[in-house]
């Protein structure tokens, strides 16, 4: 069943969404080569504790870090690790804070130092899918919208839009309905109403929208081995339409 917020749990909601927004505000000018991805986990975690937001994603369905850090073909789901970020990665992480009981979800793409015009094109069509998909979030509009604004744009580029790892409802919970993928048609889905919070985060593939997963269970790898990007908000259906809880530039 669908949670319908009301305003004052969707002013709830914009407390660990602006702390999120903020984050990957900073973090933006904390990453650079040489940095590892578990230094953006700690990273992460101190600006949690000292801003009074719980790491939501600690012990969820048992991930054992904060950070979701996808590098390069990492499409999502990453393990943070001991390896310095080099000129040309490019890197995803994916973070939820929890203050109060509720949520707030943004995923965020970083290019490390000089990355290639190819790299470049790939991140900046991603962000775009997400803003096109934004522009689609309001009432009486279909999740079916979203996802065929997102694919449209993405594959008159060329690239893949990852159909299995699926957008979905937040709020007392991480992951609530409704679930949908990236893909689909004008008018399919489910309908948006006032009061529904949800996340639009268009994963993006350079190559082929396939993946697998890795060994440790959890990381989601291009099945071709090529670059992958994603961005992500936590956004607000409101009767006056699309309120992004987790907009960098509040």
């Amino acid at each position: 069943m669908i949670s319908i917020k009301t305003s004052e749990e969707i002013d709830k909601m914009l407390i660990p969404s602006q702390l999120v927004a903020k984050m990957h505000r900073e973090l933006g000018q904390f990453l650079k080569p040489g940095v590892t991805t578990m230094d953006v986990e700690h990273f992460v975690k101190t600006f949690a504790e000292k801003s009074g937001a719980r790491c939501a994603q600690i012990g969820y369905l048992d991930y054992p870090y904060a950070t979701c850090s996808s590098v390069n073909d990492c499409i999502a789901h990453g393990f943070p690790d001991h390896t310095p970020l080099k000129d040309g990665d490019v890197v995803t992480i994916d973070t939820v804070f929890d203050v109060a009981g509720w949520k707030g979800d943004s995923a965020w793409t970083y290019c490390i130092g000089r990355t290639t015009p190819q790299t470049n094109h790939l991140v900046y069509v991603a962000k775009q899918c997400l803003l096109k998909g934004l522009e689609q979030v309001k009432p009486g509009n279909y999740t079916g919208d979203i996802a065929y604004a997102i694919q449209t744009y993405a594959e008159s580029f060329g690239y893949g839009v990852v159909e299995d790892l699926l957008s979905h409802g937040i709020g007392r919970e991480i992951h609530e309905e409704p679930f949908y993928p990236h893909v689909g048609q004008p008018g399919t889905g489910t309908e948006l109403t006032p009061g529904m919070v949800l996340t639009v985060e268009p994963m993006i593939n350079e190559g082929t929208p396939l993946f697998f997963i890795d060994e440790d269970g959890w990381s989601a790898r291009t099945l071709d081995g090529l670059n992958s990007a994603q961005f992500e908000h936590t956004v607000a259906i409101t009767n006056q339409g699309l309120r992004i809880l987790t907009d960098q530039e509040s």
